[in-house]
């Protein structure tokens, strides 16, 4: 019985696949079909798969190309393939091959032939694989690094909150461990919105602050004469940090929940 194993080059709009029974001792005989990359296509290319009797798929990881490739692979023909009668234990594997490990002669691209050394270098055990979890698992890594990309820009504008205010004279980092506290964020709120008065932004802190109130006042000193423009940057900065943060908690929110 033939074994056979299909090769997917993978590309933004297109998809060159190719199919060879491996299970050969002469030149491998590929058949060619190309499909687009959009949902119909993608269940035609699976429909057509099962139609070959392919028992394996072997795609190259082109940037985030591949991604529906294999999630539709892994929905429409993975199940189908494994309950066929007389399927082999390897029966709809599908493998993910590290660019690096399958580039042509000086590195061109060539479609059919890219798709049909995938196959062969497969058979060899010449390409790096990777290792892709299951859907459930890729779900929640997506949610982590958007969380992580959140968490960076949060950091990022906090720093050129800190940034902004030495520009304006205003020290206020100088005496509060978070510049994001509670009692901090009243001050730097009411500044944004053009408090000119120190004493009265001092009034904004925490009565268990460490720092005393005149050394609040010395440190806002610069807000009477600070420019139009300082404030309407840091109202910006406090608007686009409340965001991210909003955006943090809903990433933290689905944590508990099921995909």
């Amino acid at each position: 019985m033939p074994y056979r194993i299909a090769g997917i080059d993978v590309h933004k709009r297109m998809l060159a696949v190719v199919v060879s029974d491996v299970e050969i001792d002469q030149e491998y005989q590929f058949a060619r079909r190309m499909f687009g990359s959009n949902p119909e296509q993608l269940r035609s290319l699976a429909a057509w798969l099962l139609e070959q009797e392919v028992e394996e798929v072997v795609m190259e990881s082109t940037a985030q190309y591949w991604k529906p490739v294999w999630e539709a692979l892994e929905r429409y023909w993975k199940p189908l393939r494994q309950k066929r009668e007389g399927a082999r234990p390897k029966s709809g594997t599908l493998h993910l091959a590290q660019a690096q490990s399958n580039r042509g002669p000086r590195g061109r691209k060539r479609d059919f032939p890219d798709a049909e050394r995938l196959v062969k270098r497969l058979v060899a055990r010449e390409l790096t694989l990777s290792f892709v979890p299951d859907a459930e698992q890729r779900l929640w890594r997506t949610v982590t690094r958007r969380k992580y990309q959140l968490t960076r820009d949060h950091v990022r504008v906090q720093n050129q909150v800190e940034s902004l205010l030495e520009e304006a004279h205003i020290k206020l980092s100088s005496l509060v461990s978070d510049l994001l506290g509670a009692s901090a964020r009243r001050m730097l709120t009411a500044l944004a919105q053009g408090e000119t008065d120190p004493a009265i932004l001092a009034g904004l802190a925490h009565r268990r602050l460490r720092a005393t109130p005149q050394q609040l006042r010395d440190a806002l000193s610069a807000c009477a004469d600070l420019k139009t423009v300082y404030r309407r940057l840091l109202k910006m900065m406090l608007e686009q940090l409340q965001f991210l943060e909003q955006q943090i908690g809903q990433t933290r929110s689905g944590d508990g929940q099921s995909a």
